[in-house]
């Protein structure tokens, strides 16, 4: 799915998030220092992106409520985190959100410099409260419904290369 919007809400202080502990990563993010795409390397959304010109909000969705349900029943000596796990995933999920991409860069290949993230988080877009403001809820945590989301604009003229 996707949708043009001027409703990208964008705060630096989402990048903390890529620093906050989870299991197994007391650190936070592995990736953080580590990937251009990920911060600190990465600019903030304005320094790439010309932001006057809206953007494309590109979105894939995975039943994980259903998924849980299969998963459990497959592993019934599995525990909550073990089923949850995005090993299990979040593979099928990107390349679905990478067709999809494919799909809308092909619709604008010849109309503008056009870039992508598809970790929107990294440039510290507030990528909850923007899918709030074009009508779409996030489960935090997800329980039913997990979205993979993916920005597409067009690159600042004096903007930073990514």
């Amino acid at each position: 799915m996707q949708i043009f919007t001027h409703k990208v809400v964008v705060n630096s202080s989402i990048r903390s998030l890529c620093v906050r502990p989870y299991p197994n990563h007391p650190k936070g993010c592995p990736n953080f220092w580590k990937k251009e795409t990920c911060p600190p390397q990465v600019g903030l959304l304005g320094d790439i992106y010309d932001i006057s010109k809206g953007f494309r909000v590109v979105w894939v969705e995975f039943d994980f409520g259903n998924h849980r349900i299969r998963m459990g029943r497959k592993h019934p000596n599995w525990s909550q985190r073990q089923v949850d796990c995005c090993l299990y995933w979040q593979g099928g999920v990107k390349k679905k959100l990478r067709e999809e991409i494919q799909d809308v860069m092909y619709y604008l290949e010849g109309r503008g410099d056009f870039l992508v993230t598809d970790c929107p988080e990294a440039m510290g877009v507030n990528v909850t409260e923007t899918m709030r403001n074009i009508g779409v809820n996030l489960e935090w945590p997800p329980e039913k419904i997990v979205r993979k989301i993916a920005l597409i604009g067009e690159r600042k003229k004096d903007g930073m290369v990514i």
